[in-house]
């Protein structure tokens, strides 16, 4: 079996459809279709996927607890998706890149691959926000740029966009998460970059 471990705030959490394991333990509540770590186990079968979302949280709350839900699990892979929380409170993009940065590193000391996911719309952002948060994933990009054996990007933003609007999420039920279908969209872009990752272990 394959372990992979997602870290991540609400959008991995599967807000509000679903309340993660960490949230709501052991084995999390609500609809298991509203978290991308469902439909990834769809796709595979033999991937055990760890939801380690929580609603609400900033990127330095997450990198507090990724060694103890990470990195001391010593996973196949893991799946880092944080950020959109410090840009709602008015926090800038470069707090949020030291904390993915730092959270990476972490990563690769322990030699877990990361898949490095790019933060997702919400549709109250207001132009500031979104300016933050596209400064952000183009860090992430470049961050990732080249794909190493231990690090790479899945456009998650790109997946869940409206066709019509790249600002604002295509289908969601408050706004500020994805649909079940929104999360499908995820896994889709998510899954071809844990393959690559996985093949060059």
């Amino acid at each position: 079996m394959t372990l992979i471990i997602a870290a991540g705030d609400s959008t991995t959490a599967g807000t509000p459809g679903f309340t993660s394991p960490i949230e709501a333990p052991p084995d999390g509540a609500g609809n298991v279709e509203s978290q991308f770590a469902h439909w990834l186990m769809q796709q595979h079968p033999e991937w055990r996927v760890l939801n380690r979302g929580v609603d609400g949280e900033r990127s330095d709350q997450i990198r507090a607890r990724f060694v103890r839900d990470v990195s001391e699990l010593k996973p196949d892979a893991a799946i880092v998706l944080a950020g959109v929380n410090d840009i709602y409170q008015g926090r800038s993009a470069d707090a949020v890149t030291r904390e993915l940065d730092a959270m990476y590193a972490a990563a690769r000391l322990a030699r877990v691959p990361v898949v490095a996911a790019t933060i997702i719309p919400y549709d109250t952002a207001t132009e500031d926000q979104n300016a933050r948060m596209h400064v952000v994933n183009d860090w992430i990009r470049a961050r990732a740029d080249g794909r190493t054996s231990w690090m790479a990007v899945a456009d998650t933003r790109s997946a869940v966009a409206s066709p019509e609007n790249p600002d604002r999420l295509v289908s969601s039920p408050d706004g500020l998460h994805p649909s079940p279908e929104g999360y499908r969209l995820m896994a889709l872009a998510l899954e071809p970059v844990l393959v690559g990752l996985l093949s060059e272990r």
